[in-house]
């Protein structure tokens, strides 16, 4: 009898043990679907986080490309301005010198007539120097003459008068005042008369 009731505790704590690796094996399993939803949970985490550093890596990238192409556009800009600017930084001032060149080409016309060959020779000394001066600072004379189309861009019509030939209807008939350059800048249109 010792036997069998030996044998039935073995089996009774056979069956306990199996009964309590049972319940640890369903605990693990149940721990390791735990654990692996953590794991899941954590990695989609860091997905999303991951996607958003991305988002935020690519935002900057654009703020920073739209940002230097606007200094290269504002580089540009004032690059071109500054060229502009020195071109004409003398345009005033010779604009302001203007009416003393016509005024020694007047005195150079009206001292044909003189004797005194040391005066003339002064005034077209004088005359020549300011010229020069001028033309080295970009002034060029504007191309007029009689006969030829009027051109709004370039001249400014004083008045108009008959025209002595057919031929020069709507043309220049006379030159009051010479035109002037600056560059390719028109700093002061040719006084003309228009025939009519």
């Amino acid at each position: 009898m010792k036997k069998e009731h030996l044998e039935e505790q073995k089996e009774n704590t056979t069956a306990e043990e199996n009964v309590t690796e049972e319940g640890v094996k369903t605990n693990n399993s149940e721990e390791n679907t735990v654990d692996n939803k953590e794991i899941t949970d954590e990695i989609s985490e860091e997905k999303s986080e991951l996607e958003q550093v991305k988002s935020e890596l690519a935002e900057s990238k654009d703020k920073y490309l739209r940002l230097y192409s606007e200094f290269e556009n504002f580089r540009r800009r004032t690059a071109k301005e500054r060229l502009s600017l020195i071109g004409t930084a003398n345009e005033e001032i010779i604009s302001a010198l203007l009416p003393v060149l016509d005024d020694f080409e007047r005195a150079q016309e009206s001292n044909k007539k003189a004797e005194a060959e040391s005066m003339k020779e002064g005034f077209a000394l004088i005359h020549n120097k300011l010229k020069n001066i001028l033309e080295q600072k970009g002034l060029k004379v504007m191309e007029s003459k009689q006969g030829m189309s009027f051109d709004p861009e370039l001249h400014e019509a004083i008045t108009q008068t008959p025209a002595p030939k057919k031929k020069l209807v709507g043309k220049v008939v006379d030159i009051i005042e010479k035109g002037y350059h600056l560059g390719d800048k028109v700093i002061r249109f040719a006084k003309v008369v228009i025939g009519t």
